[in-house]
């Protein structure tokens, strides 16, 4: 997958509302979500030296990020991603996990890993090794998805974050989670080589402008 352009809005409720209302006249929702929205659980990756999080807060223009995701606690489709950045533009690779090898990490049994045929799994493994990345906290949140056929457009709305402080349980569904600071609502537009009008104009919000917004460094905030 080529690099993406990646714009990130801080909103409030109100903008939420009148964003929501233009993106379903002009805009799909995400096949895939539920009542027009799905959960969203991740379990991200650092090391002892929060190499990701002082990545992510000192600003680097290249960085990188691993975490694991599920949706709606679907423990069926599993996801490993790591997450590019470079000069603004931002890239994703994946790889599916079953339940038992998401177990067999969090539980610190990694000698699958390298043998598995993910290059991705692989890459992880290597890096756990090498940069000693652990699973460090989930991250929880609400997203309702909305894309555009030209340009490959994908605009989410997330709110409702939440984070497991130090906690590393993904697959349990009773892994208590609390309110990441103040609620926020974030807006994020993605696409590929370019945005069309109709898009730019309904994500539009007099007096926001893009921001770098982190979930995992707001989860963070706790340990």
């Amino acid at each position: 997958m080529d690099f993406r352009h990646e714009w990130k809005h801080e909103i409030n409720y109100s903008d939420l509302l009148a964003v929501r209302q233009r993106l379903r006249a002009v805009a799909d929702t995400d096949p895939y979500a539920v009542n027009g929205k799905y959960e969203i659980r991740s379990l991200y990756f650092d090391n002892v030296s929060d190499k990701a999080l002082r990545e992510k807060l000192e600003g680097l223009s290249r960085r990188e990020k691993f975490r694991i995701r599920s949706y709606n606690n679907d423990i069926s489709y599993i996801r490993l991603e790591k997450k590019l950045k470079r000069d603004g533009l931002g890239r994703k690779s994946k790889a599916s996990l079953t339940a038992g090898e998401t177990q067999a990490l969090i539980d610190g049994k990694y000698d699958w890993m390298r043998e598995s045929r993910e290059p991705l799994i692989v890459e992880l493994y290597s890096k756990m090794m090498s940069q000693g990345l652990r699973p460090k906290t989930i991250v929880e949140y609400t997203r309702e998805p909305f894309v555009f056929g030209p340009g490959n457009v994908r605009v989410t709305l997330d709110y409702g974050l939440r984070t497991g402080i130090l906690c590393t349980d993904f697959l349990n569904p009773d892994c208590v989670t609390v309110p990441a600071g103040r609620p926020v609502v974030i807006m994020e537009v993605k696409w590929d080589a370019f945005l069309p009008d109709i898009i730019r104009d309904a994500v539009q919000i007099p007096g926001r402008r893009t921001a770098a917004f982190s979930k995992y460094a707001v989860c963070r905030i706790y340990g």
